[in-house]
């Protein structure tokens, strides 16, 4: 018998490591039911829950296997890892030390520290522990990274934005592979440089504002994104031409990072400048006005509960659509959904677009975003790219913040010096969006009273 318990440990581990995760996990169940006192396979089961997404369970595996093996190095790794995913940082950075204690110099337990530290917002002294770390392993990417993230955190953005260019260094983006060589400071007179966004849409809205470096320079600038945001930057500032990408045959002689214009910018001393101007055509103008014509009297609220799904961090950063039902109860307020996307699926099941009229659905792009945005008296979102559009049209915008929010939120107060018109509304505790939308809704209610 003790052979098969042997057996089913051993085929439960090989198939979580073929990426056989229900049978891992149905394997890791049974062999518990018969030896639950090994505390590594406990600590199996929590990294298998923490990567398909379930971090609660995954908890509660990894404090059955602490309790079995409370020094175990990769025990208590394990831990500390999902701790640090759902904001339990004091508790993950006790467990780091203790590593640090046997093993000073594991980089990743260095890099968590630094993580975790600014997770609590505790800026001064992530930026202190990155330094000293990064005295000693100066090449790591990743620390570099933690200590800009830090550093923006704090506001110290020449600093910050220097370090971040260990970003291509990092992993997570692949490194430009063009035919034309990067702008490095040479002379751009009568030149034609490619200025290029390189994350998502709300980085390519948030960081336009620093084209104007280029000013001056006697060169022809263009800039290439992606097709939904095409219209919206047709006449950005200082931009001679939009293209959807860049080609081997592009008449381009020098390309640029547009994050790396905000490094120079703040390197010569500048303070946060005003968001870009964007473009709403006519015919988006129209488009909205249409949609919204019903509701003349009545207080009209955008409203954005998802990001894009396929960016890693959105399950902590943003909420149910169930969440913004209670706003739809308020005398004089209809809401309206500026979200597209496959998360309304779930949103037309249940029936909330009886509540929640949904508009996003039929936009061709983000110029149609920004004339409902435009149209409606306020729009309330999570933090993905429609608090950025929001915030540079200048249109009154509520931004619903996790726990852990983006450097240009930090992690403290209600306002931003990127955005100087929108409101910011934080989550309570980590994990928890029943308070922060309460405050939401009665801020709301508030307002609508005004209004009447």
């Amino acid at each position: 018998m003790v052979e098969d318990y042997a057996k089913l440990k051993a085929d439960a581990q090989q198939a979580h490591r073929n990426g056989q995760l229900d049978v891992a996990m149905a394997g890791y169940a049974r062999y518990l039911a018969q030896v639950p006192g090994d505390g590594g396979v406990w600590s199996n089961l929590g990294v298998l829950h923490r990567k398909t997404g379930r971090h609660l369970m995954a908890l509660r595996a990894h404090q059955r296997a602490l309790a079995l093996d409370p020094g175990g190095t990769i025990t208590m790794n394990n831990a500390a890892n999902v701790m640090s995913d759902i904001g339990q940082y004091a508790e993950s950075l006790a467990l780091r030390r203790q590593i640090l204690a046997q093993t000073p110099d594991d980089l990743g337990q260095l890099q968590m520290v630094v993580r975790c530290l600014r997770g609590q917002g505790d800026y001064a002294g992530a930026i202190s522990f990155a330094t000293d770390a990064l005295a000693r392993f100066p090449d790591d990417a990743e620390l570099r990274m933690q200590l800009a993230f830090a550093q923006l955190g704090h506001g110290d953005y020449a600093q910050g934005l220097e370090n971040y260019k260990a970003r291509w260094r990092a992993g997570e983006l692949k490194p430009r592979d063009l035919p034309f060589p990067e702008w490095q400071g040479q002379s751009l007179s009568g030149k034609v440089i490619a200025v290029l966004p390189e994350q998502g849409f709300g980085d390519a809205v948030l960081f336009a504002r620093f084209l104007s470096v280029l000013q001056g320079h006697d060169c022809r600038v263009v800039m290439a994104v992606k097709s939904p945001l095409r219209r919206l930057f047709a006449n950005l500032p200082g931009v001679d031409a939009v293209i959807d990408g860049l080609r081997a045959d592009t008449k381009v002689d020098y390309w640029v990072n547009m994050m790396d214009l905000a490094a120079l910018y703040f390197q010569q001393g500048g303070a946060v400048p005003a968001p870009t101007v964007l473009s709403v055509p006519d015919d988006a103008r129209a488009r909205a006005q249409g949609l919204v014509a019903p509701f003349t009297d009545k207080l009209k609220v955008g409203v954005v509960w998802t990001g894009s799904v396929t960016y890693r961090g959105n399950g902590f950063r943003s909420f149910n659509h169930r969440d913004f039902l209670p706003l739809t109860d308020i005398p004089g307020v209809q809401v309206f959904s500026l979200y597209k996307g496959p998360e309304l699926k779930a949103y037309y099941a249940d029936g909330s677009d009886g509540f929640i009229l949904d508009t996003g659905s039929t936009e061709r792009d983000f110029a149609d975003t920004a004339a409902m945005m435009q149209a409606c008296d306020l729009v309330i979102t999570s933090d993905t790219a429609t608090a950025h559009i929001a915030g540079s049209l200048g249109v009154p915008v509520w931004c619903i913040l996790h726990w852990d929010a983006f450097w240009v939120y930090t992690h403290h107060g209600a306002s931003t010096p990127w955005y100087p018109q929108m409101r910011l509304f934080r989550q309570h505790r980590p994990l928890y969006w029943s308070g922060v939308m309460a405050d939401v809704t009665d801020a709301l209610q508030t307002l609508s009273e005004a209004k009447a």
